[in-house]
């Protein structure tokens, strides 16, 4: 018998609640729901070496409660469920974002909680999924020397390591050799999305390239973050490459106008194919991570 996730959920909304719990299917899926704060984190501290990821909605008093885990070393996947509830002004064509306040809260509690949309929970497993494997992504410290660790200072990156080694252990045993990468639901691919879906599912990546062209050369600290969300939603959306050269083109072709009309040289442009470059090479390995392997006889 398989594995099942252990999924905590915490959400005062209703219709939320039932949002997230409908998309998970129960043979790979066990949800923990609770509306009470103190109850659903008491639990988690309980239930701490058990839970493969936390669905939590948005909210500032969070803040708190995941600072209150991470004082007690406790700290696991997390996905951030953020209410898409754009202002009366703004135009019914523009793609709902996800809040900077949600990113800032996500990145305190550390480096891969993942902030998506209520609007987007049809494809809540892959996003758990991403969670998970990002989550098993932040750095453990292992490298380092034993004789130059303190046992106080670094007791969280001990924990950390361990609940890593727990759930990859999970991950190959209930999704097979391959790991988090090979799984993918059809359903969510580009191509079988409903007309709507698809144009914001472009409308999406075309911004959120944008965003990474703009800040390749400016914002070091968080590129790899960038690639990685990018990537992982061409990946799981079935996107080829060839879409995402044709992106790149005509972002380019768009810059290129700009700088045109300023008086200014379009060489500049040139210095972006290595953005596009490392896209492409990101997405590659995750292609090379998801051909089957043979197991070791």
């Amino acid at each position: 018998m398989r594995a099942h996730f252990l999924i905590g959920s915490f959400t005062l909304n209703q219709s939320l609640r039932q949002a997230i719990s409908a998309p998970l299917d129960d043979s790979a899926y066990q949800v923990h729901t609770e509306a009470n704060p103190e109850s659903f984190f008491q639990w988690v501290q309980e239930n701490q070496h058990r839970i493969d990821c936390l669905v939590l909605e948005f909210s500032d008093d969070l803040s708190s409660r995941l600072q209150g885990l991470k004082a007690q070393s406790i700290l696991l996947p997390v996905l951030l469920v953020e209410p898409a509830i754009a202002p009366a002004s703004e135009s019914k064509t523009k793609v709902p974002q996800v809040s900077h306040s949600c990113r800032r809260l996500a990145t305190s509690y550390h480096a891969k909680v993942m902030c998506v949309l209520e609007a987007e929970l049809a494809q809540l497993e892959n996003y758990i999924q991403q969670a998970m494997n990002q989550f098993l992504a932040l750095p453990d410290r292992q490298s380092v020397p034993v004789d130059q660790l303190s046992s106080e200072g670094d007791e969280p990156h001990f924990t950390l390591s361990l609940q890593q080694q727990r759930l990859a252990e999970k991950l190959r045993e209930r999704l097979g050799y391959l790991g988090v990468y090979y799984k993918r639901d059809p359903q969510n691919f580009a191509r079988n999305l409903e007309p709507a879906q698809r144009t914001a599912l472009f409308d999406q990546l075309h911004l959120d390239y944008r965003r990474l062209v703009l800040s390749y050369f400016q914002d070091s600290a968080h590129l790899n973050d960038r690639i990685d969300n990018l990537v992982n939603t061409l990946f799981f959306a079935d996107i080829s490459v060839s879409k995402l050269v044709e992106m790149h083109m005509e972002l380019m072709e768009n810059f290129a106008k700009q700088l045109k009309m300023e008086g200014r040289s379009e060489e500049i442009l040139l210095d972006y194919r290595l953005t596009l470059i490392d896209v492409i090479a990101h997405l590659c390995e995750i292609y090379r991570r998801s051909i089957p392997r043979e197991r070791p006889d």
